[in-house]
């Protein structure tokens, strides 16, 4: 991508953001950079950062006159209906996600992962499995280093893995990985999406610009438009595909892998991210070997069905990542034991009602928190008893007096945490915090 003298503008000064403007700064173009969050320490000090390596940088809703830029890149936080959005668009400038500009830095083939669930673990299951086969690796993208800043090593690596959300697939053009994966699709985003048939169409853009050189690593239960790549599949429901779950074992091709108790990720969904990694690392010829040792090794990152602690005979279950009704329903499956349930957060326009059988089957009671109390509350208390709470510390307490020895506290919001926290990240400190403090650690 030649900018060498471009003018662009970078909207948000998120992490992607602010390592769009670098490389495109440091590959000759002159970069302004757009933020309205003129009051978020973070933002400002990125401001400051990029200001001493002479990009422009606006903050606050009052911005200079809009002078003429080449192309806009758009962070995968801002909203692409936003007035100011909306109004670039609307003057005919060509407009870029940040995924798309670092794609067309980017020397080495790419291995990108979508879904809405299990995204991050599955980045790094691949990533540990091609790096045992030898491969140089580095995962990034929606896992936390930004696409803009890992391409810079491209050149030195035989794959890029990445993790990609419906954000940054929205604005792509020509980003095309070699290897695709879809994992999963269900409610979330729709807050930012009108419907579920928008969120949909943004995820299947990771297959956009495959062709029959390339592959696809499917959950045989999705719902698909037609693609181009060579297919592959995989299932923990029983319906049939290349690689299954069976009777507790990970299977390729019908030839037993790997069983999955004997790694430390549980619940179906985590087989279902387990065997779409095998089939990476299959694509790759990691020896299988090699690949079990990976898959053996990888332990799980915080905040996902965590085991932090016991109090009482009571076991503590830190699931903050569980951010839509999808990741709260596995993470309740996953549970072998009673449950009293800690939920609730930012309302993101989802209906939970149709969890009442579930946890009629699997929850004694639940403690809820957050925005969505009243409608959670609504939805749930004819199924199970419900109680509110005003703060995490409160819901803590009131879970220890619901709960008996060899029960579980499960929190696991289904919510955004952006209502009490600073994210998901955040919530789950606080609620480890709290329960290391009178616990015996897990």
């Amino acid at each position: 991508m030649d900018v060498n003298g471009k003018q662009v503008v970078v909207l948000g000064l998120g992490i992607s953001g602010m390592e769009a403007a670098k490389l495109l700064k440091d590959n000759g173009a002159h970069v302004t950079v757009r933020d309205n969050a003129a009051a978020d320490p973070k933002v400002k000090q990125r401001a400051e950062a990029l200001r001493r390596l002479g990009v422009s940088v606006e903050l606050g809703e009052a911005i200079a006159s809009m002078p003429r830029f080449d192309f806009c890149v758009l962070s995968p936080g801002i909203n692409p209906n936003a007035p100011l959005v909306r109004g670039l668009r609307q003057a005919g400038l060509p407009m870029f996600g940040e995924l798309e500009v670092a794609y067309r830095f980017c020397k080495c083939p790419i291995v990108a992962i979508t879904g809405t669930n299990g995204k991050t673990t599955t980045t790094e299951l691949v990533d540990a499995m091609l790096a045992a086969g030898g491969k140089r690796t580095k995962a990034s993208g929606n896992i936390g280093t930004a696409f803009s800043s890992a391409v810079r090593d491209s050149a030195n690596l035989d794959v890029m893995v990445l993790e990609v959300s419906s954000f940054q697939l929205e604005h792509i053009v020509e980003f095309r990985p070699r290897i695709s994966v879809h994992l999963n699709l269900t409610p979330d985003h729709l807050d930012r999406y009108g419907s579920m048939e928008e969120y949909e169409t943004a995820k299947w853009q990771v297959f956009r610009n495959q062709t029959a050189d390339d592959y696809a690593i499917v959950n045989s239960n999705l719902r698909l438009p037609e693609i181009a790549a060579k297919k592959i599949t995989f299932s923990v429901t029983g319906s049939q595909a290349d690689y299954q779950l069976i009777d507790g074992w990970l299977v390729a091709s019908g030839v037993q892998v790997l069983e999955q108790s004997r790694t430390n990720l549980i619940g179906p969904h985590n087989a279902e991210n387990m065997l779409a990694a095998l089939a990476v690392a299959d694509l790759y010829q990691v020896p299988r070997e090699n690949a079990i040792r990976a898959l053996g090794a990888y332990k799980p990152l915080p905040h996902r069905c965590e085991k932090v602690g016991e109090i009482d005979g009571v076991t503590f279950i830190n699931d903050s990542k569980a951010t839509n009704i999808d990741a709260l329903e596995k993470a309740l499956l996953a549970m072998r034991l009673p449950i009293v349930l800690i939920a609730g957060g930012k309302d993101k326009g989802l209906d939970f009602s149709g969890l009442r059988p579930l946890l009629r089957e699997k929850v004694k009671a639940v403690v809820l928190i957050g925005q969505m109390t009243e409608k959670l509350f609504a939805a749930w208390n004819t199924a199970v008893p419900c109680v509110a709470a005003t703060t995490l510390a409160d819901s803590v307490e009131r879970a220890r007096s619901l709960a008996n020895a060899g029960d579980v506290v499960l929190f696991s919001p289904g919510c955004s945490s952006y209502d009490m926290f600073k994210d998901f990240e955040d919530r789950g400190n606080q609620f480890r915090a709290l329960i290391r403090a009178k616990a015996k650690p897990a």
